[in-house]
């Protein structure tokens, strides 16, 4: 007879400050208990990163890549694992955006990415804006890094703060948005190329949730009233290669931490899968 394999919870969150926001991480693994959190926006060096509390909520392997006041990337896990350090320095900037590991699962290793895409600024113009061209930069330089087979081994999951809210129903206003930086076409058209590789990444949300149904885990601070107004994006995603899309037994968007103390803009998004 053979074991059944119990499915493994992994999620995403951007924390916008793993230390100010420790307590926090606290309600997330009591509200969604996850094996695996891959977090962004950490904002702290590698050296000042929080170990010995995150160990002391069960997460005994980490991986960190942080630099001091921005950026920052994490995995935290229940499970063993081992770095996968095959990535490009994108776009030559050291800016700690991506991370990448390998789990040890009794189904075989999972390949996991951690991916924190630039925001890109407020202005949709490469030439006004240089981090509007780094945006679009990272997302071509990524997908042709994908599509020149990154993923061809099956069985990854790529997840993360990807900044790009890639369908009408993901935004709250497709028509008042389309000019708005994680939005405009020429962004969500750059997700979709990404997208398309590895033989065409499962979104795992969508799955879960299909259109036409609204979707969102981002609301601005500058809405006073976030849940009257509503006025959300979907920012955060996990995608999974196409192997894996009758492992998937689930998908949760954690929108009541929106309203936690400290609460980040974002919210946690999290997936199940039999593997």
């Amino acid at each position: 007879m053979t074991k059944r394999l119990k499915p493994i919870r992994i999620a995403t969150w951007n924390i916008n400050s793993v230390r100010l926001r420790l307590p926090r991480l606290g309600d997330l693994v009591a509200a969604l208990e996850p094996d695996v959190i891959c977090l962004q926006e950490t904002k702290a060096p590698d050296e000042a990163f929080p170990r010995a509390e995150i160990r002391r909520l069960g997460f005994r392997h980490m991986l960190v890549r942080g630099m001091k006041g921005y950026n920052g990337v994490a995995i935290l896990s229940r499970v063993p694992l081992a770095p996968a350090d095959d990535a490009p320095d994108w776009c030559g900037k050291g800016d700690c955006r991506h991370i990448a590991a390998d789990l040890d699962l009794p189904g075989g290793p999972l390949r996991l990415h951690n991916f924190y895409v630039p925001a890109g600024g407020d202005i949709p113009d490469v030439k006004a804006n240089p981090k509007f061209r780094h945006k679009l930069d990272f997302v071509a330089e990524a997908t042709m890094w994908f599509a020149a087979g990154a993923a061809d081994r099956g069985r990854t999951v790529l997840v993360g703060d990807l900044n790009i809210a890639p369908l009408p129903e993901d935004v709250w206003s497709h028509r008042q948005l389309l000019d708005v930086v994680s939005h405009t076409p020429v962004e969500t058209e750059g997700l979709a190329r990404w997208q398309a590789t590895a033989g065409g990444w499962i979104d795992a949300a969508r799955v879960v949730v299909p259109v036409p149904e609204k979707l969102f885990t981002w609301w601005s601070y500058r809405n006073r009233d976030w849940r009257l107004s509503d006025r959300g994006r979907r920012l955060d995603h996990v995608w999974l290669t196409p192997d894996l899309r009758g492992a998937l037994k689930g998908a949760v968007v954690l929108k009541d931490a929106r309203d936690w103390p400290q609460a980040s803009d974002h919210v946690p998004v999290l997936a199940e899968l039999a593997v």
